[in-house]
């Protein structure tokens, strides 16, 4: 995969804006948003609970 130019750039959001309108853009951008910090937010605590399982020795 390249790098996006400004001509795809500005297709796929041509593209956006016809099939779920100038009205529902902004809350799917906001839902996206959503998903993204919650996905960080659990590589975060999968991250710290793995340091807590290799810092306690287990019998």
């Amino acid at each position: 995969m390249g790098n996006l130019g400004y001509g795809e750039i500005l297709l796929i959001v041509l593209v956006a804006l016809l099939l779920f309108g100038p009205n529902k853009i902004p809350e799917l951008a906001k839902a996206c948003g959503r998903a993204v910090r919650e996905f960080k937010h659990g590589m975060r605590e999968g991250l710290e609970e793995e340091k807590d399982t290799k810092k306690t020795p287990q019998a």
